[in-house]
């Protein structure tokens, strides 16, 4: 049996969430939450693309591999198999919770879990320092919101589990 599944979103499932996806995937393991699921995707990705050199670069840096990452699109699918969805920009949650309205509750930015308002800026195309910002950036929110995204997810698996959709 698995725990709950948490998906990180940007726009194409190459710089931030997959990013995202890691550190949030190593957060949990290292506190010992090794049933849980982490994914990534984006609201306008086109599948199957790798991981931007430059996020996998800097998070091998970290001891993390991200080089078999493979880009997919968010869908309603996806969406009911998560209980907690982790946004970049304030863009990305308002187009899934129009596009999924079933879906609205779980959606969330990833500054939402910090209590502040604002998108993570989107590197794509940037210098190695707009990257190294962004990955900087999504790790302090992941580390400083880690509490709350665990109440989150957690409280969303059960009312899933309640509702027999798992």
């Amino acid at each position: 049996m698995s725990g709950p599944h948490i998906l990180v979103v940007c726009t194409a499932n190459i710089c931030r969430s997959p990013v995202g996806e890691a550190l949030l995937r190593a957060q949990l393991q290292q506190a010992g939450f090794i049933d849980w699921t982490v994914s990534s995707a984006g609201t306008w990705a086109e599948g199957g693309h790798p991981a931007s050199q430059l996020s996998v670069t800097l998070l091998e840096e970290r001891g993390l591999d991200i080089h078999r990452h493979c880009s997919q699109r968010v869908n309603g699918l996806l969406l009911a198999q998560c209980d907690l969805v982790l946004c970049m920009e304030t863009t990305h949650q308002k187009d899934l919770r129009e596009a999924f309205p079933a879906h609205r509750a779980k959606i969330y930015t990833l500054r939402q879990m910090v209590d502040e308002r604002g998108s993570v800026r989107d590197p794509y195309g940037g210098s190695r320092r707009q990257y190294e910002r962004m990955v900087t950036e999504v790790e302090l929110l992941i580390e400083a919101g880690f509490p709350r995204i665990q109440k989150l997810a957690w409280e969303n698996y059960q009312k899933r589990g309640e509702d027999g959709s798992r």
